[in-house]
């Protein structure tokens, strides 16, 4: 396979961004499965500029743009909604001194209504902060020109309960799909704001409860605290199952790479450095963030190196940490 400059292919795949919908008109060069008119996804653009698209017929065929005649549509609009438990803070009188009470999510569900409330007025004042924040919401914030920037056109925070649990929900308008990088970036901008941002701000906040009760929302916490997309949250068995990538080292040199479920082998992450024990660190931090556990990232691992249908890639064979025994063969890593 003849390689692109990087320079080209990079700017080839921010103009066209995976998930981008494909319109076929011709193809030129050989007898085609895909009819012309046929609509489908553009899975990503190969090292010599081919565009792997998927058709909605459920043929996979690539195209090359300069041969083959096809019209690139704007990808669909999506709501990711990315969860995280809350927390709330009264102050009480004890031997006459003041002192903090917390309350964990499940006890702060009485007092949803009017945390929903003031984060609703929160985020009323900053959609009238700039008209960028209007439109964007915290997404005006965001200091990278990158491909986050460019597929996630909004997010601004909301709460709801769920499973007698109170969350705060970061609810993002995205065009496209997110690459497990991008998905980082963008949970990373996330924490930020609930932590240090907006959410720092926020839980300064007084927000009067009734009965002449106030009470102080928190968005993050330093134990326990992650951040997942609502398929995953509310799942009763994500523990047990593959997640749909997670991160993780390469044996032979440490390097940071990522898993896809399903997908044979590995991909080098472009976050790789020539630390390994950074590299460990980065893998660790993402994966927790994510929710994913250490026995959920083995099974993967496995996954990807013995076959996805081995005893060893099912986290529910995994007792205390030890797998079954992998059936061999199968891609190396």
């Amino acid at each position: 396979m003849n390689q692109i400059p990087s320079g080209w292919l990079d700017f080839l795949r921010r103009q066209f961004p995976e998930g981008s919908r494909i319109k076929l008109r011709e193809i030129k060069n050989y007898p085609s499965p895909v009819k012309p008119g046929s609509i489908g996804t553009l899975e990503r653009i190969e090292g010599d500029g081919t565009f792997l698209t998927k058709w909605d017929g459920g043929q996979r065929l690539g195209l090359m743009p300069g041969e083959d005649d096809f019209d690139l549509l704007p990808p669909p609009f999506q709501t990711l909604k990315l969860y995280m438990p809350m927390t709330a803070t009264y102050y009480d009188e004890e031997d006459e001194l003041e002192v903090s009470v917390t309350m964990d999510s499940r006890e702060a569900v009485e007092y949803a209504p009017q945390i929903i409330a003031a984060l609703q007025k929160e985020q009323s004042l900053l959609k009238s902060d700039t008209p960028e924040a209007s439109e964007r919401g915290l997404m005006a914030y965001y200091d990278k020109d990158d491909s986050v920037n460019k597929k996630v056109l909004s997010w601004f925070f909301t709460a709801e309960v769920r499973d007698e649990r109170l969350w705060g929900v970061a609810e993002c308008k995205v065009q496209g799909t997110l690459t497990p990088e991008e998905t980082q970036r963008l949970i990373d901008d996330i924490g930020g704001q609930a932590g240090d941002g907006f959410g720092e701000s926020f839980e300064q906040r007084e927000i009067q409860a009734g009965d002449g009760l106030a009470i102080y929302a928190h968005l993050y916490q330093t134990k326990g605290w992650t951040i997942m997309a609502e398929q995953d949250r509310f799942d009763p068995e994500f523990s047990q199952k593959l997640p749909n990538y997670c991160w993780s080292t390469r044996p032979s040199d440490g390097s940071l790479i990522c898993i896809q479920r399903g997908v044979s082998g590995y991909r080098l992450s472009s976050w790789s450095s020539g630390d390994p024990g950074k590299n460990r660190r980065i893998a660790d931090y993402n994966n927790r963030e994510r929710g994913i556990s250490k026995v959920q990232e083995e099974a993967m691992v496995n996954g990807s190196m013995f076959g996805w249908d081995t005893p060893a890639a099912d986290p529910r064979n995994y007792q205390a940490g030890q797998p079954q025994p992998p059936q061999m063969g199968g891609p190396s890593m």
